[in-house]
C-alpha cells in the first residue's frame, strides 16, 4: 500500500505518493500538482568512486511530450537530447540542493525526475523541484534538508505564487527561490526592471511560503523517512595538512595566492605542488590525497586573507571593482558588435539580425512557448583560461549563462511592432577570470545599441561574493569577484539592471543558505557597481542606440494590410508572393494580422516590393493611375499586369488617340504602360485606358 500525503499550495492541491512506484531508488515520490505530475527518484552509489576530489551529484529533468499529447517531430519520432529548458531546469534543481550534501560525501547521487503530465497551470519545473527535494529527504542518503521552492510573479503590483500561465503572461516578474527551514539557498529571477527594495520583499514572501511546504515535507519525513546511510569519509588528516604547512607556511601560501595575474599564481602553485610530492614520494596514503590537502590549504589561505585581514588576492578593497574597458565595432562587416573587459574578464559580443521569419521554434511542454525572438548564446573556449581540450560545443555551463543574459536583456528589447526583427547575440568569451556571465551582459547591450537596436535602457551585470565565519554575524560581502573568490567563496551572487531597476539575478551558494542581511547587503553593492559600470564606462562608449541599423544589416519595413487580403498577395500555392520575391530579391513576412514586413538590402527593390503589394490589396477605382507591363495581346485589346497576380484589360479603342487596327502595331509583350481605371465594364469588369492618362 503506498501513501498519499497533500496539502494546498497556492490555491492548487499538492499531493506526494510514497511507495507507489519506483521503491528500488533509495527514496521515490509521485508528485502531483493540478494535473502536472512527475515522478522524482533520488538514488546513490553503495561505495564512494575512486580518485576524485568533488560530490558527484547528477541531475537529470526528462521532457517527454507525451505530457502535452505530442509525438515529437524529426525521422525518429523520440526525444533526442535534452532541451535548452530541461538542461536549465537541471541546473535550478541542482544548485540549492548540492551544498546540502555532506563536504566529504564521494557516493555517486544520481537525481532524476520524469515528467509524465503537464498543466498549464502547475509547472512541472517547480513541482520536479520539490519532488527532488521530498526524494531526497525521505531517502537514507546523507542530506541536510528538507527544502522547498516557491516562484514568485507580480501581476499589477501584488505578488502571486506559483503564477499559473494567465498570470505569467502579464507578469513584471519570474522569482524561483529556495529555502531550508532558516534560511534561503537558491534564488533565481528575471524580472521587467523591479526596484531592489520590491525584490527583496519578492525573494521573503516566497521564503515565508517556503516553511509551511517544509513544515509538510517534515510530516512525510517524519512517517516514511529511511534512516541516512553511513559513508566513508573522505575528509583530509589533519596530520598531512600540519606536514604541509611545516614545509610551506601560511605567509608562503599568503605570498604565493596574493597576485591578480592568474597566470602566476597557478606556477607558484605548481611550484609548491612539486615541492611536497617530492618530500611525501614515500607516503602513498597522502600522495593520493595531496592535490586535495593543497587545494583546502589555499581556500583557507585565501578566506582568512578576505576575512581576517581585509585583503584580496589582487590587493583591491572589499568594494573595489576591476579595471573596466569598453569599445565598440571592433569587429568588421557584422550587424554590431562590443567588447567588455573586466580585469581579466574579456568577452566580445557579435549582434546578428534577420527577419522574424528566423526566430527560433521551440517544440516543448510549455505552450505559451512556441517561437523565440531574441537568443543570446554564449561560448567558453579553452584558450580564455589558458588551458587546451576539444570542442564539443556547448555545456550546461554555457547554456546556462546564455539563458541568464537572455533573460536580462529581454526586458529592455523593443516590441515586435517597433523592431521587427529576430535577434541573435553571441558573446565569445577571450579571457575569462571571474564573472564572464554577467561581462557578457555588459558586451551584450552596447553591441545591441551599436547594432541600432533600440533597447529601452543599458543592462549592466556584475557579481558579488560573500566569505563567512564561524558565527552568522561574522561575514563579509565582496564586490566584483574574481575566478579565485568564486572558487575558494561562499557564494556567486550575479545580479543584472538598469538603472531603474533589476532584470535578472542568479545565487549560487556553497553554504547551507543565506540571512536577509546578507541578501540585502549584496543587491546594494550590486546596484551601487552597477550605476558605476553603466555611467562611467558604458555610457561614455556608446550613450543611446544607433538611430538606424547598420550598414551590413538587413533592412525591414512594415506595412499593415486587411487580413482578408492576404490570401490575395500569398496567391494560389504562394504564387503571387513567389513572384514579388524572384523579381525584388527580398524576404516577406506576413502574420494571421495583416502585418508585413519586407526585409532586403537595397531599398529600391524594397520599395518595389511594398508598391506591388499595395497594389494587389488595393481595390480599383476610377481615376485611380497605375503602371504596369504588358503580358498578353488579343484582338480586341491588351492586358496589363499591375503587380504579381493583379491584372486588368485596356481595349484596342483605349490604347490611343488615333484609329489602330491590330494591338501588335502600338503594343509589344513586356511593354511597360501607365494606364487610368475607366472604372467597371457592362460585365462588372474593371476597364483601362492608356490614351486618357492625364500628362
Amino acid at each position: 500500500m503506498f501513501k498519499r500525503f497533500e496539502m494546498e499550495l497556492a490555491g492548487r492541491t499538492l499531493a506526494v505518493d510514497v511507495n507507489r512506484v519506483a521503491k528500488q531508488a533509495n527514496g521515490a515520490v509521485l508528485m502531483h500538482y493540478g494535473d502536472t505530475t512527475v515522478l522524482c527518484t533520488a538514488t546513490a552509489s553503495e561505495k564512494p568512486r575512486d580518485g576524485i576530489d568533488f560530490f558527484p551529484l547528477s541531475v537529470e529533468y526528462n521532457e517527454r511530450l507525451y505530457a502535452v499529447g505530442k509525438i515529437p517531430g524529426g525521422f525518429n519520432k523520440r526525444e533526442g537530447k535534452a532541451s535548452e529548458n530541461a538542461i536549465l531546469t537541471c541546473r535550478v534543481i541542482d544548485r540549492p540542493m548540492r551544498p546540502l550534501f555532506p563536504k566529504d560525501y564521494r557516493n555517486d547521487v544520481t537525481l532524476e525526475n520524469l515528467v509524465l503530465s503537464v498543466d498549464q497551470d502547475c509547472s512541472p519545473e517547480l513541482t520536479a523541484m520539490l519532488g527532488a527535494a521530498i526524494a531526497t529527504s525521505i531517502s537514507d542518503i546523507p542530506f541536510n534538508g528538507p527544502i522547498s521552492t516557491t516562484q514568485v510573479g507580480l501581476v499589477d503590483g501584488e505578488f502571486v505564487f506559483n503564477p499559473t500561465a494567465a498570470q505569467k503572461e502579464v507578469s513584471d516578474l519570474t522569482l524561483t527561490v529556495a529555502s531550508s527551514k532558516e534560511k534561503v539557498v537558491m534564488i533565481e529571477a528575471g524580472a521587467n526592471e523591479v526596484p531592489e527594495a520590491q525584490m527583496i520583499d519578492a525573494i521573503f514572501a516566497a521564503h515565508e511560503v517556503n516553511q509551511t511546504v517544509i513544515a509538510f515535507i517534515e510530516t512525510i519525513v517524519a512517517e516514511c523517512g529511511k534512516e541516512k546511510h553511513e559513508y566513508a569519509s573522505c575528509a583530509i588528516p589533519e596530520e598531512l595538512f600540519a606536514a604541509i604547512k611545516e614545509i610551506v607556511p601560511p605567509a608562503e601560501m599568503e605570498e604565493a595566492v596574493f597576485t591578480d595575474e592568474k597566470q602566476v599564481r597557478e606556477e607558484n602553485i605548481r611550484n609548491i605542488t612539486a615541492r611536497l610530492e617530492e618530500a611525501f614520494a614515500e607516503n602513498e596514503e597522502w600522495m593520493a590525497v595531496l592535490g586535495e590537502a593543497i587545494y583546502q590549504y589555499q581556500k583557507k589561505t585565501v578566506r582568512k586573507m578576505i576575512l581576517v585581514d581585509h585583503k584580496r588576492p589582487d590587493g583591491r578593497a572589499i568594494d573595489q571593482i576591476r579595471p573596466l574597458a569598453a569599445e565598440t565595432d571592433l569587429i568588421p562587416r557584422v550587424h554590431g558588435s562590443a567588447m567588455f573587459t573586466r580585469g581579466q574578464t574579456q568577452i566580445c559580443t557579435i549582434t546578428t539580425l534577420a527577419p522574424l521569419a528566423e526566430a527560433q521554434r521551440l517544440d516543448g511542454l510549455d505552450e505559451a512557448e512556441t517561437t523565440k525572438r531574441y537568443m543570446h548564446h554564449y561560448n567558453f573556449p579553452s584558450y580564455s583560461v589558458g588551458e587546451t581540450r576539444p570542442s564539443r560545443g556547448p555545456g550546461r555551463r554555457e547554456i546556462g549563462h546564455g539563458a541568464l543574459a537572455e533573460k536580462a536583456l529581454v526586458p529592455v528589447l523593443p516590441s515586435e511592432s517597433e523592431f521587427p526583427y529576430a535577434i541573435r547575440t553571441v558573446s565569445e568569451t577571450f579571457e575569462s577570470n571571474g564573472s564572464t556571465s554577467q561581462a557578457s551582459i555588459c558586451a551584450s547591450s552596447m553591441s545591441l545599441m551599436a547594432a541600432g537596436v533600440p533597447i529601452k535602457a543599458a543592462v549592466a551585470g556584475i557579481s558579488a561574493g560573500l566569505v563567512t565565519g564561524e558565527s552568522a554575524d561574522d561575514y563579509l560581502v565582496l564586490t566584483d569577484i574574481q575566478g579565485l573568490e568564486d572558487f575558494f567563496g561562499d557564494m556567486d551572487f550575479k545580479v543584472a539592471g538598469t538603472h531603474k531597476g533589476i532584470t535578472a539575478i542568479q545565487m549560487d551558494i556553497k553554504i547551507h543558505g543565506l540571512t536577509r542581511a546578507i541578501i540585502e547587503e549584496a543587491i546594494a553593492s550590486t546596484k551601487k557597481a552597477r550605476t558605476y559600470i553603466l555611467d562611467e564606462v558604458m555610457a561614455k562608449t556608446i550613450a543611446e542606440p544607433r538611430p538606424e541599423v547598420g550598414q551590413y544589416a538587413p533592412k525591414i519595413q512594415s506595412m499593415q494590410i486587411d487580413p482578408a487580403k492576404i490570401g490575395d498577395v500569398v496567391g494560389q500555392r504562394g504564387k503571387t508572393i513567389n513572384a514579388i520575391i524572384e523579381q525584388t530579391g527580398v524576404k516577406i513576412d506576413i502574420t494571421d494580422e495583416g502585418a508585413v514586413s519586407i526585409c532586403g538590402v537595397e531599398a529600391d527593390m524594397m520599395a518595389k516590393a511594398k508598391k506591388m503589394i499595395e497594389t494587389i490589396v488595393t481595390d480599383f477605382e476610377e481615376g485611380m493611375i497605375f503602371e504596369g507591363k504588358v503580358i498578353s495581346i488579343k484582338e480586341f485589346g491588351a492586358f496589363i499586369e499591375f503587380a504579381p497576380g493583379k491584372e486588368g484589360m485596356v481595349h484596342i479603342s483605349k490604347i490611343s488617340n488615333e484609329r489602330i487596327n491590330h494591338v501588335e502595331d502600338v503594343l509589344t509583350l513586356g511593354d511597360k504602360v501607365r494606364v487610368v481605371c475607366l472604372g467597371k465594364d457592362k460585365m462588372g469588369r474593371f476597364s483601362f485606358s492608356i490614351k486618357d492618362v492625364a500628362e
